[in-house]
């Protein structure tokens, strides 16, 4: 449906009940596409994500002269692997603002003997971190014009050999070189300058590559983890429970987030995650599963002590400067908020009504908060806070404001 913008967030009145099927994982679905676009024959996709970030990974390879055929209703996508052959010699690609196409693709290109391929993204992707696998590129023979967004790309194959990155920006440049390793025309030995910006999606790399090397014809998506970290925070802000029928993969990290809620006051059994009535503030270390912090720090003021979120130094320079951006929204809200380069320290005051949530042009920012205005800070049912372009949820998850809806009216009619 249309939305409103900016949107007014309808309180709800009873506390949540209902159920919700998230969406498949973009990391997962962005990484199975090159997977797949690298196997030796047809692959079809199961349970796809079909966001702004993969609708980006499939033009893009469409670009590249792949075949890849879509299904939306049946949320499958079907891609013709070339076994490492890029089709394309030449072409232009935009990648929007998504990491996972922006980084992926320009290693993916370098496969290709003799390619000129033109890069370039958002105005947010033009100051995101990507010089450092540029870098590492280079040393297996690819000429870049520049050390950001636009750029052109010369590649020359991939001959193989030591390959050094620097990944500590963003673990995505790690997993775009892991995934064309074996393409390489001698064993490639990457090696680490630093540690990885986020571990855990480095892991999720290597384990779907193995089960891609099993040649299925056939890949199932988890549901996403990241999505659900917004309905297991809703029954802490709404009371009641909800359950959420695909939170059980088990390739993502930020599933760790769910324990964070456990201390907070969620009871999870089996797919039914429920309020127990308590909201207790919590110190956390967010490094590994970065994702998730700003549901936390969304629903902070609503805890009955100061909420510490810590190893968040990296997500400065993801689709925004979130730490900032976070303290800043916040403090809008009245809260004191302490910000670090690398946390952001929480101390509830009484919620300020009536003000707009910049977004930033954020997915997560709009359904963190969004989940927060869920919460009946007027005791009658009417909007306190609004959510500015609540549509960039379409990076991800583009019916999020109706699933939130749809979980309000079942509350109504419990």
């Amino acid at each position: 449906m249309s939305l409103a913008d900016p949107l007014p967030i309808i309180p709800f009145t009873r506390p949540c009940t209902g159920s919700v099927t998230l969406p498949g994982s973009k990391s997962i679905t962005n990484r199975a596409l090159i997977l797949g676009a690298l196997a030796d024959g047809p692959v079809t996709l199961h349970g796809a994500l079909f966001s702004r970030d993969t609708r980006i990974m499939v033009a893009a390879l469409r670009e590249l002269g792949f075949t890849v055929e879509t299904n939306e209703q049946a949320l499958t996508i079907r891609i013709e692997g070339r076994n490492g052959e890029i089709p394309k010699a030449e072409a232009s690609i935009h990648v929007g603002n998504a990491g996972t196409a922006a980084r992926f693709l320009t290693a993916f290109v370098c496969l290709r003997p003799g390619g000129v391929y033109h890069f370039d993204g958002d105005e947010a992707m033009r100051a995101r971190p990507i010089g450092a696998l540029l870098d590492a590129l280079e040393s297996q023979g690819a000429k870049a014009d520049s050390r950001s967004f636009p750029f052109t790309l010369r590649t020359t194959g991939l001959p193989g050999g030591t390959i050094e990155i620097d990944p500590s920006e963003s673990s995505q440049m790690l997993s775009a070189l892991l995934m064309i390793a074996p393409q390489a025309k001698q064993p490639l030995d990457v090696r680490l300058k630093n540690a990885a910006g986020s571990k855990p999606f480095v892991e999720m790399t290597r384990r779907v590559m193995e089960q891609f090397a099993a040649k299925p014809a056939d890949y199932f998506i988890e549901g996403d983890a990241s999505a659900g970290s917004y309905f297991l925070a809703l029954p802490l802000v709404t009371g009641g429970s909800v359950t959420i029928s695909n939170y059980n993969g088990t390739l993502q990290g930020d599933r760790k987030f769910l324990e964070v809620l456990r201390d907070v006051g969620l009871k999870a059994d089996a797919s039914m995650f429920s309020a127990t009535g308590q909201r207790h503030a919590v110190d956390r270390n967010f490094r590994e599963f970065s994702d998730t912090f700003l549901t936390l720090a969304a629903i902070a003021p609503l805890l009955d002590g100061p909420t510490k979120i810590t190893g968040i130094a990296h997500t400065r320079k993801q689709e925004t400067d979130r730490v900032a951006g976070m303290a800043r929204e916040l403090t809008k809200l009245g809260q004191r908020v302490i910000e670090t380069e690398d946390s952001l320290e929480i101390h509830p005051q009484p919620l300020k009504t009536g003000q707009v949530i910049e977004t930033y042009h954020d997915h997560r920012f709009a359904m963190s908060f969004g989940v927060l205005g869920c919460h009946d800070l007027l005791g009658n049912g009417q909007p306190w806070l609004s959510i500015k372009d609540p549509a960039c949820c379409s990076k991800t998850f583009p019916h999020f404001f109706d699933v939130l809806e749809s979980l309000r009216q079942a509350s109504l009619r419990s």
